[in-house]
């Protein structure tokens, strides 16, 4: 199917992102999952299928009003035939999966300005029926659609901002390569907000075996059989996260002053990293190639029965800088107890949302989110539910 067509058509793409199941067969426009009523007044699936008339590459006025269709010939809710639509009874192939067994005419006086409005007036007439006896049936079905090889960074189609009206918004985040150092808790919920966003690339750098801990702070359900292969988390989740966008690349090390130079080539990076002591020559690096990036991290304990702590959000862009180092915003040592980090108390939830304002930020930083403060520092405190924004560019 061919996405960039039914993207450049606004017939077409009205009709995927109201949720029709839309294929282009061999010339041919297919809606499948239409239901009707058969002769024994039970609802059935059945598939339109309309000419597809072409002006380059979008679709132009349909030519003809007729539309053919895979199924019975529907009936009214009492079981009795729809003759006033009934066409022709003839068999015909459209391609190898997929042959019509007849034909409707339902012809408007100024006839179809375009297939929008031919395809839902001829659902109408068949769905109406089908209401009747399923009150629940309906055409929009929402399916999950595959993209072309080449028009997309995603495995399928992005309906989410196609049918939320923000498609221009998430096309400022394409062409991006971004850097994930660290993917274990907040990085892995990093990934996978990023991973829903039409960045070119993600790059995840981390050396660390996905172990069973990982499992609970971490986003999806690992299963034992993974758990006891020991993965290493980079390449895990890029196994996991390619079933979804095409461009993920796993660098199972872990970035020092040896291998810094592969963040040159990236445009972006988020540093989810435990240990502050392994930040320094990052940053430096960061900083000298002029790479944007934000730090992540949290500080939790248990007093008293309940945990209490503060999540944090550090960005350094060109616009601002100095606050990594004059306010000591980001720790660049490493504490005594860094050395155990099971000792280290990490929740699901404070990772995510430690993730999740890291991401908000980023897409501010790209203008998808309105941004008036333009803060580069922001902590969020657990017991008073407060979020306060400093340093602000």
């Amino acid at each position: 199917m061919s996405q960039r067509l039914i993207d450049r058509s606004p017939d077409l793409k009205r009709l995927r992102d109201e949720g029709y199941a839309i294929e282009l067969r061999a010339g041919h426009l297919a809606v499948r999952s239409v239901p009707y009523v058969a002769t024994d007044r039970t609802v059935h699936c059945g598939v339109l299928v309309s000419e597809l008339t072409l002006a380059g590459d979008v679709t132009a006025r349909p030519s003809t009003h007729v539309i053919s269709f895979a199924g019975s010939h529907p009936c009214n809710k009492d079981g009795v035939e729809i003759n006033q639509i009934r066409h022709s009874a003839s068999v015909r192939r459209i391609d190898d999966t997929l042959t019509v067994d007849r034909s409707f005419s339902a012809k408007p006086p100024q006839g179809y300005r375009d297939y929008y409005e031919k395809v839902t007036a001829y659902v109408r007439i068949l769905e109406t029926a089908a209401q009747f006896i399923e009150p629940g049936a309906t055409a929009r079905v929402f399916p999950a659609m595959e993209t072309d090889e080449d028009d997309s960074v995603f495995n399928y189609v992005d309906t989410s901002s196609s049918r939320g009206g923000t498609s221009g918004l998430a096309a400022k985040m394409a062409g991006q390569r971004i850097g994930i150092i660290g993917v274990g808790g907040t990085g892995s919920y990093v990934l996978d907000f990023v991973a829903k966003t039409p960045v070119r690339e993600i790059h995840l750098f981390d050396d660390d075996v996905f172990s069973q801990h990982n499992a609970f702070r971490s986003p999806g359900a690992a299963s034992l059989e993974e758990l006891q292969s020991k993965p290493k988390k980079a390449i895990y989740f890029r196994q996991k996260y390619s079933r979804m966008h095409r461009g993920i690349v796993a660098v199972d090390a872990r970035i020092d002053s040896s291998n810094v130079e592969l963040l040159r080539q990236l445009d972006f990076v988020f540093l989810c990293l435990d240990k502050g002591g392994a930040k320094a020559a990052i940053i430096e690096t960061l900083e000298e190639t002029g790479v944007p990036f934000i730090d992540v991290g949290m500080g939790v304990e248990l007093i008293d029965g309940a945990l209490f702590g503060v999540l944090r959000v550090t960005t350094s862009t060109a616009a601002k800088r100095d606050h990594v180092r004059v306010k000591n915003r980001i720790p660049l040592s490493d504490r005594e107890d860094d050395d155990d980090y099971a000792r280290n108390i990490q929740i699901a939830e404070l990772n995510a949302l430690n993730a999740a304002l890291a991401v908000i930020r980023w897409k501010k930083l790209l203008g998808f989110y309105h941004d008036p403060e333009r803060e580069h520092h922001c902590t969020y405190t657990i017991d008073g539910n407060c979020l306060i924004n400093e340093d602000h560019a």
